[in-house]
């Protein structure tokens, strides 16, 4: 039975989910890994799609999901379980009707934490971010991945000190790159016993496909603000490059607002100048946002 402190998500095709050829060859490729036995590690910059690339290739496996986000202050026990309150037991003998007896015992409840019962039950584990976490909490790892075999504590009870990782146990990771606030260097041999695969800015048709997928706009308005963003990024002006959130920020606001993507429009190039200063600069850093509000004004007009 799977302790009521573990949330299993069920697998599921992802709502507005776009499949280009793009997506397609990486989905293929991951499987193709997965396959063979290994686990695979998705690594790129925020907004490239790792995590939602991850629940994808989880669905298309079809077991459950037990997902981990990466946290500074995990302990391996944090992954693997711990000693949470106490149990009692109480037992009344009545055997002989004169005599009442009885026992009363006291023991610490152990609860199993997501990496435990991923292992035990042989569900997909998603461990998003796993780089923010401190490298020493993520040994546990170690003999899991390579000798699919689980170091148990000694509280956990039971006569066996290790735990036989299930055959249908699959592990998908992602990370920022390192040169990222709050990331860890994950260490040498955990990343040697996964396959990692860096992921870039989508292509074109994907960052077209996903935006008018995501809001709904004609696929011409798509093209206008994937067009401004693209130039955006490959300007090399930005302290911070924009993805396709930022497409995806700019056309769900104009289709709520029921705004024109047009030159002519103020309301267009003032929502694509928030949304992407916003998204390319650091809290307060003024000089370059007004920077990319220029950038932006000059691109609203060459593809609008």
């Amino acid at each position: 039975m799977i302790d009521e402190m573990t949330t299993v998500l069920e697998p599921s095709p992802l709502p507005d989910f776009v499949e280009t050829k793009y997506i397609k060859d990486i989905t293929n490729r991951a499987l193709s890994y997965i396959k063979a036995g290994f686990p695979v590690h998705f690594r790129g910059v925020s907004g490239t799609g790792k995590t939602t690339l991850a629940m994808h290739i989880a669905s298309k496996i079809g077991r459950p999901v037990v997902m981990i986000h990466g946290d500074e202050e995990f302990t391996t026990s944090d992954l693997v379980g711990g000693e949470y309150g106490y149990r009692f037991k109480k037992i009344v003998d009545r055997f002989v009707s004169r005599v009442l007896k009885v026992e009363e015992d006291m023991i610490k409840r152990w609860v199993d934490n997501r990496l435990t019962v991923a292992c035990k039950y042989g569900f997909t584990l998603i461990y998003d971010e796993f780089t923010r976490s401190r490298p020493e909490a993520n040994n546990i790892l170690l003999s899991i991945l390579q000798e699919k075999m689980m170091d148990l504590p000694v509280g956990r009870g039971g006569e066996e000190p290790y735990l036989k990782v299930d055959p249908e146990f699959t592990a998908i990771f992602t990370s920022n790159p390192e040169e990222y606030a709050g990331v860890h260097r994950s260490q040498d041999a955990l990343r040697d016993r996964m396959i990692t695969m860096d992921l870039d800015h989508f292509d074109y048709e994907t960052e077209v496909a996903i935006t008018q997928a995501k809001s709904k706009l004609s696929k011409k308005d798509a093209e206008k603000i994937v067009n401004i963003v693209k130039g955006l990024r490959e300007s090399g002006k930005c302290e911070f490059a924009p993805t396709i959130r930022g497409c995806i920020m700019i056309a769900k606001t104009l289709k709520v607002q029921n705004i024109t993507p047009a030159k002519s429009n103020g309301a267009f190039r003032a929502v694509c100048q928030d949304i992407l200063a916003s998204e390319t600069s650091r809290v307060g850093s003024k000089t370059n946002q007004a920077r990319v509000k220029e950038l932006v004004k000059e691109l609203v007009e060459k593809h609008s």
